[in-house]
């Protein structure tokens, strides 16, 4: 029986860092904690979301698709993925209308204290506004999900919220290759008016890694949720507004 308490135990507190579902922890720490938008019954949208990038081949060929469907995003980017060779592609998402936001490529931020969480974000859209002359709006999303109590803090002190996903909604393809075929009508499934949505045009080690299903998965995935029903918004421009129509470019 012991041993059972310590194994649950156990699992308890990495499932308290690592779940992907909001838990105690971003349910104690309010607004700060953003796992789903507000709803719009009126006009139930969702939350397009493409993490690990700017990737060089694939995050050009998205902003393509994204473009010809007219539909906004939110782009968490990996600082040090930002050079002089995609910091045009980071220009980009902002003249299109996307919203930039804050990613990393490692856990171990979670060990961070708040101070130097604050310090470390607060240098990363540094240098992302210095090479594109964009700077991330007020968002971040830890690296799979990895938080702590000590990263909320941080993230207060800068004003920053913690951005989630919803449940099944990314595309890890249950140990599959990741495909839009088998991708596609499962994200399609599980939207609801508010949900956020992950894709990932690029790799947290790999920046130039093939994501030509992450475009395809775009590509298919916006029509088959229009026809559900859905429009589609931008996190941080949603977070600022009190609504309205689908953000889409003239």
């Amino acid at each position: 029986m012991f041993v059972l308490f310590v194994a649950v135990a156990f699992g308890a507190v990495v499932l308290f860092h690592t779940a992907p579902a909001p838990m105690l922890i971003d349910r104690v720490n309010g607004d700060r904690a953003v796992w789903r938008m507000p709803p719009r019954p009126a006009a139930p949208r969702v939350y397009l979301t493409f993490d690990d990038g700017p990737n060089p081949t694939a995050t050009p060929a998205l902003l393509d698709v994204l473009s010809r469907e007219r539909v906004p995003a939110t782009f968490f980017l990996i600082d040090k993925y930002v050079t002089a060779e995609t910091a045009p592609i980071v220009a980009r998402m902002r003249a299109d209308g996307h919203d930039v936001a804050l990613h990393s490529h490692t856990r171990k931020l979670m060990f961070l204290t708040p101070e130097g969480l604050a310090a470390r974000l607060t240098a990363s859209a540094d240098h992302i506004e210095d090479l594109s002359g964009v700077r991330p709006c007020a968002a971040f999303r830890p690296h799979a999900g990895f938080r702590s109590q000590s990263m909320y803090d941080g993230l207060e002190r800068i004003d920053h919220v913690l951005v989630g996903w919803g449940w099944n909604s990314w595309d890890w393809n249950h140990f599959r290759r990741r495909e839009a075929s088998s991708i596609v009508p499962r994200l399609t499934k599980v939207a609801s008016d508010g949900g956020i949505i992950v894709i990932h045009d690029g790799h947290h080690k790999n920046p130039r890694a093939d994501r030509r299903y992450a475009v395809e998965t775009a590509a298919q995935l916006i029509p088959a949720l229009r026809e559900r029903g859905f429009s589609f918004g931008a996190i941080c421009r949603d977070l600022d507004s009190d609504g309205g129509a689908e953000r889409t470019r003239d």
